[in-house]
């Protein structure tokens, strides 16, 4: 995972001289892959920066490893470079020229996951609506806050948030936005695992409740299933995990682990295709299972989401690794 992110970032001078970005996509001959689900997006991300830097963060917390803090420190460059005056994010730049795209619907400042997940401040947060899959992300951010740094006054915040997601909802099964009908997609739906840790810090026991009748009918029967959809990405597997993980550290109790591993064996074949979607001799993850075959591609959202729901896997590598950015500019990937 580790590898392919690797080999998925570059530089972007623009954003400053040590500043990296992870390109979106990458094929399976290693070529970077423009996003244009939505039209012309761009090249790379602060969603996925974002994201990238948190991971590299618990990997040099971890190692100590020279070349994860300057991984980091790089990521976190374009990340701030991305800021606008407001305080909210561009997410997407068009090209490694670093050109923000001002306008897109995936791009265009405003309330959603890129805002959310790249947040160093919750004023945006805090005065305006949000729906529940992205609302869990400033819970997140808000509870590192109250939980690591003592900033006590986001707890009215917190407490308002945490009922947002726990009342919308569909019966037991936690919803990600009021106008979601038919059952919730998994793709970046972590809402029971949020109400779940987030119960013992606000001591809202009512809120593991919620939490755990929700994956019954949701996370639990997708596990069981071993993730048998049309289509079945990683970060829809990741986020399950992520949920069953909190409940088990939360509760104590050893089925919620159990199902933890379940999932987690999704990456090595315990899934639709029979096969790995993780290939741990290349050290890259695929971008998911359709129908029934293993995607090509491997692109930054499914090596991060693995990293982070893999962590051990991703520490052992990091452990032998002497630094995966040490490359010529010869050999940085082209766009396809």
């Amino acid at each position: 995972m580790l590898r392919q992110l690797a080999r998925l970032t570059r530089p972007i001078p623009a954003a400053g001289a040590d500043a990296l970005a992870i390109a979106v996509y990458g094929d399976g001959a290693g070529a970077h892959i423009v996003a244009k689900e939505s039209g012309f997006e761009g090249v790379a991300c602060v969603d996925d920066a974002a994201r990238l830097l948190d991971v590299l963060c618990d990997v040099w917390a971890r190692t100590k490893q020279p070349w994860a803090e300057r991984w980091a420190r790089g990521v976190l460059e374009f990340v701030l470079w991305m800021q606008e005056p407001d305080g909210r994010w561009i997410n997407f730049v068009y090209d490694w020229d670093g050109t923000r795209n001002l306008h897109g619907i995936t791009s265009a400042t405003g309330e959603s996951f890129w805002h959310a997940r790249a947040l160093s401040g919750l004023d945006h947060a805090v005065s305006k609506p949000a729906p529940a899959d992205v609302r869990a992300l400033h819970i997140l951010t808000a509870r590192r806050l109250i939980a690591d740094a003592g900033v006590t006054s986001l707890r009215p915040a917190m407490l308002d948030w945490v009922q947002e997601l726990a009342t919308c909802r569909e019966g037991d099964v936690l919803k990600n936005n009021d106008e979601e009908t038919g059952p919730p997609h998994l793709w970046a739906h972590i809402q029971e695992g949020v109400l779940a840790w987030s119960s013992t810090l606000l001591d809202e026991p009512a809120l593991l409740d919620v939490a755990a009748r929700s994956a019954e009918a949701l996370v639990l029967p997708a596990v069981e299933a071993s993730f048998d959809a049309i289509s079945t990405s990683p970060y829809d597997v990741a986020s399950c995990i992520y949920s069953l993980d909190r409940l088990s550290e939360t509760t104590g109790e050893p089925r919620w682990a159990t199902l933890a591993s379940d999932a987690r064996a999704w990456f090595d074949g315990r899934n639709a295709a029979a096969a790995p979607v993780y290939d741990r001799r290349r050290g890259r993850v695929a971008d998911g299972i359709d129908q029934g075959r293993v995607s090509e591609n491997s692109g930054a959202e499914s090596n991060i989401v693995a990293a982070e729901a893999l962590l051990d896997d991703a520490l052992e590598v990091a452990r032998s690794l002497q630094d995966p950015l040490a490359r010529s500019p010869v050999d940085l990937p082209e766009p396809g």
